[in-house]
């Protein structure tokens, strides 16, 4: 029963943890371009523009 007066400050912790790297990763526009990396797996990178062999 011990246990548990270790594990909920470790919960509660790793809890903290995760909310400030969501809060980090809104402050550092991680979130700004959710389409641009759907859009960018179609593109053909093997075509260079202006380059024809």
């Amino acid at each position: 029963m011990e246990i548990i007066a270790y594990l909920i400050p470790i919960a509660l912790f790793l809890g903290l943890l995760g909310l400030v790297a969501f809060l980090w990763c809104l402050k550092s526009g991680q979130f700004e371009d959710l389409d641009g990396a759907a859009e960018r797996i179609l593109l053909n990178d093997d075509e260079k523009p202006g380059k024809q062999g």
